[in-house]
């Protein structure tokens, strides 16, 4: 067969592919491409040849199976097969077109599924063709250049310039070419999961987009970076908008996203404030300002070093409150521009904005953890006070359920064992993370002080027994909710200290 220099292009995006093509054309290449793309390029003065042209085969069902006619498949392969094969496909008189370069992007499904088109359409529009002649030209590495990537435009032309592609840009093309592929048929494999409602398939196949890189990860040492789900169309910390402020870390966004989770809980104005993963203040009122100012009374030295989660739009008297705090990061909705004003002296305070912040968690998301060699995946935590009841005679009043239900949201969301003691718009004291609950309970009521009195206290898990009963009843707590019902001796004695208790079924144990 006679080689001949030929590139095969089909590009759905087609930025910057006439510049390309015309770069390509000058280095000696022959330029065959789908209908669409060769309208293109002829559009703008590129001699380019199109695929059935060159076949003598239409593009029937709408160039559907275009890609997949056998001169063209095979003249991607044919460069590394040997001379028997060769030989056996003269005798056939098989046509086959030798082709050195690829230039393909697929059609984007996922911007189909984001548009919210119906089932069928989405899946009609699930590109198979391109796949095939990218995945050939990848494995083909050292006879066929595949590209796919936009970003990689002028790396390859570089390369072309010197005449030669050395092995390892061809297996970085290759893998580009591959992951590329491998994302796209996970992300329909995702797709086609959610709509089936199948929580845990299998084979778990995912894939994630990557957003940024960050100055470094958990200690300065380790390198880290954000990818986000492309499916998630809302509610996610990685597609926030950073206004302002430094660098963000790992830390950064890892603390973000533990207040992002507990600010969804709410839907009146509230203010979160989290610092390494863990509630320490929270507050909220009828007005966004005063539950900021609640959040930062809950705890004035939380606010130093930690991150602040507001589910409203930052202005001028939040943005004043905040000055030297020593606040890391807000996430909000939104800020105003007096706020960005008086912001702007505070240069390191990172501002992420993000206007679907109240968004709800959503099935077609999962919480996962990386173990070593494996994943841990489960559902997200949704559930909140099912089966709530009052256990004793006498039932909280309806500031003490307003409390307990606001205590509860926060204890939920602290790492267990949890105990929060509070009122109806602010924390008084968290504890969290230790070892058993009387430690949490004791240190929640020593940040809490004196504030005690008449508060309430929320427990993500069993908490009450004769001991600690008597605990609160000395700090003056007046109303506990916790999962799961006392003991009959207790709720006695409850009865007897006028300490409501109200019970929930489900347990929320965080890690």
């Amino acid at each position: 067969m006679k080689a001949k220099k030929r590139a095969y292009v089909s590009v759905y995006n087609k930025e910057r592919i006439v510049e390309f093509c015309r770069y390509l054309v000058e280095y000696g290449y022959e330029i065959v491409a789908t209908e669409g793309t060769c309208r293109t390029l002829r559009e703008a003065g590129i001699d380019a040849l199109s695929a059935h042209e060159l076949t003598g085969y239409p593009e029937p069902l709408g160039g559907k199976v275009r890609a997949m006619h056998p001169a063209v498949y095979t003249g991607i392969v044919a460069n590394e097969l040997n001379e028997e094969q060769l030989r056996e496909l003269d005798e056939t008189n098989a046509q086959v077109f030798p082709i050195e370069l690829v230039v393909i992007n697929l059609y984007p499904f996922r911007e189909d599924v984001e548009a919210g088109v119906p089932f069928e359409e989405a899946a009609s529009h699930i590109d198979v063709g391109g796949l095939a002649l990218l995945n050939a030209a990848a494995r083909n590495f050292m006879q066929t250049v595949a590209v796919c990537d936009i970003d990689d435009y002028d790396r390859v032309l570089c390369d072309l310039a010197t005449g030669v592609i050395a092995e390892d840009e061809r297996k970085y093309l290759m893998y580009k070419a591959f992951s590329y592929t491998a994302s796209y048929d996970a992300l329909v494999a995702q797709y086609l999961s959610y709509s089936l409602r199948i929580a845990f398939p299998k084979t778990l196949t995912v894939t994630y987009e990557k957003t940024q890189d960050m100055l470094y990860g958990e200690n300065p040492h380790q390198r880290a970076a954000v990818y986000r789900e492309p499916l998630l169309k809302e509610g996610s910390l990685a597609r926030a908008k950073q206004l302002a402020g430094a660098d963000l870390t790992y830390s950064n966004i890892h603390d973000a996203n533990t207040a992002l989770e507990l600010i969804k809980e709410f839907d009146e104005p509230a203010v979160v404030v989290c610092k390494h993963c863990l509630p320490c203040a929270a507050g909220t009122a009828e007005d966004l300002y005063d539950a900021f100012v609640c959040a930062k009374n809950a705890d004035p030295l939380a606010l130093r070093g930690g991150i602040l989660a507001v589910n409203g739009i930052v202005d001028a008297r939040i943005a004043a409150g905040l000055r030297d705090t020593g606040a890391e990061a807000v996430v909000a909705v939104g800020f105003t521009p007096e706020a960005m004003t008086e912001l702007r002296y505070q240069k390191a305070l990172i501002l992420l904005e993000m206007p679907d912040i109240r968004s709800k968690m959503q099935f077609s998301t999962f919480d996962m953890k990386k173990i070593y060699g494996g994943l841990l995946v489960q559902t997200y935590d949704t559930s909140l006070l099912e089966g709530a009841a009052c256990m004793t005679a006498r039932k909280p009043t309806d500031v003490e359920k307003r409390a307990l239900a606001f205590n509860y949201k926060v204890a939920k969301h602290a790492h267990s064992s949890a105990v929060v003691i509070g009122n109806e718009r602010e924390t008084l004291g968290v504890g969290a993370g230790q070892s058993n609950r009387r430690l949490a309970f004791r240190f929640a009521a020593a940040l809490a002080g004196e504030r005690t009195r008449d508060a309430v206290l929320a427990s993500d898990s069993g908490f009450l027994n004769a001991e600690t009963l008597e605990e609160c009843r000395e700090l003056g707590i007046t109303a506990v909710i916790q999962t799961g019902v006392p003991d009959s001796k207790t709720l006695r004695l409850c009865d007897k200290y006028g300490i409501c208790v109200v019970s929930t079924e489900r347990r929320h144990f965080k890690a």
